[in-house]
């Protein structure tokens, strides 16, 4: 019986690669070449499944163009990647990779609200730049962030892992929104007070978002918001790209309406908004929240394992589109 035939789109772990060979027909991008969305259509044909990351856009025209598709399994939590609904229209599953990688986003983006608040890459640029030549009281002073109210949008699970390291091990006030609020249980856990957006913006010391990107959510916070929130306040995204409207950021940390930002995500990534690359009080990095050996390795092994259960017939692990009835 011939095995099933995937599509690996970007270049992953060899030993993911091997494994994924031994139950399909494996076409790899190994090379990990930039595909038009007219060259994925083209590599996807004739193909059943697709190994994902986020980066390939699963819309009607390639599904369209490619009737034997029948899953496309991401490696990332987040799966804007995908029209779910067009996908559930053509009876094409979609699978993200959850839990594995939230203690490490959560570091991660507790790492990029330290580096924002303490302005360490302005720091470091103005030492590299050999411009240290003597000690003064207000030399890169920033803000505080033991003791301070750290607001968070959006409590998933990596919200909450945020809100306990900055509750537990800063002795942080923790403030957040969401579309529901947690029970009380979690809550509780996570020393978290559940307010309205308008008082967290207007409150919190440090903001830090964690919120899905949905039409819903598109700039989430854009000049309005960042209106509301304390000059000295800073901004973390570690969300998505186009939950900030990244044009009208640059605006407030150029005229200081707020302090600081720390950013992992952007719209139209990898490109960045060339206004952000020309203030100081920022800091930048390559959406790269979740960029530990062990976490890409589970993340790699939960896509894979959805395209291993889907093809033995067990049903995916972790759908986020309609699974069809027949593989239920």
């Amino acid at each position: 019986m011939s095995k099933p035939k995937i599509l690996v789109a970007r270049a992953i772990f060899p030993e993911t690669i091997e494994r994924l060979s031994q139950h399909f027909e494996v076409e790899s991008n190994q090379s990990d070449e930039s595909w038009s969305k007219e060259q994925l259509i083209e590599k996807l044909k004739g193909k059943q499944g697709a190994f994902t990351t986020g980066s390939e856009r699963i819309d009607a025209a390639v599904l369209d163009a490619n009737p034997d598709l029948k899953i496309c399994a991401n490696m990332a939590v987040g799966y804007n990647n995908f029209d779910v609904d067009a996908m559930a229209a053509h009876g094409v599953l979609g699978t993200n990779a959850p839990d594995v990688l939230t203690e490490t986003t959560a570091d991660f983006g507790f790492a990029l609200l330290m580096a924002t608040a303490r302005r360490i890459t302005e720091s470091e640029h103005f030492l590299r730049a050999g411009k240290w030549e003597k000690w003064s009281y207000d030399m890169f002073a920033g803000s505080d962030i033991h003791g301070a109210t750290l607001g968070i949008i959006g409590m998933g699970r990596i919200g909450q892992g945020i809100a306990k390291r900055g509750a537990h091990g800063f002795g942080m006030k923790v403030i957040y929104h969401n579309r529901s609020r947690l029970d009380a249980a979690l809550e509780a856990d996570c020393k978290a007070s559940y307010v309205s957006k308008e008082e967290l913006l207007k409150t919190a010391d440090h903001v830090v978002l964690v919120v899905p990107y949905s039409p819903a959510s598109h700039h989430t916070i854009g000049a309005g918001e960042l209106a509301l929130m304390k000059p000295t306040a800073t901004l973390v995204n570690i969300a998505r790209g186009g939950i900030v409207d990244d044009a009208a950021l640059a605006v407030a940390l150029r005229e200081k309406r707020i302090a600081a930002a720390g950013l992992d995500v952007f719209e139209g990534e990898p490109k960045v908004h060339p206004d952000l690359l020309t203030v100081p009080n920022v800091v930048l990095t390559p959406h790269i929240a979740s960029a530990t050996v062990p976490t890409r390795r589970a993340m790699a092994d939960l896509a894979a394992d959805n395209l291993i259960a889907y093809f033995s017939g067990k049903g995916p692990l972790t759908p986020v589109t309609p699974v069809p009835a027949a593989t239920k």
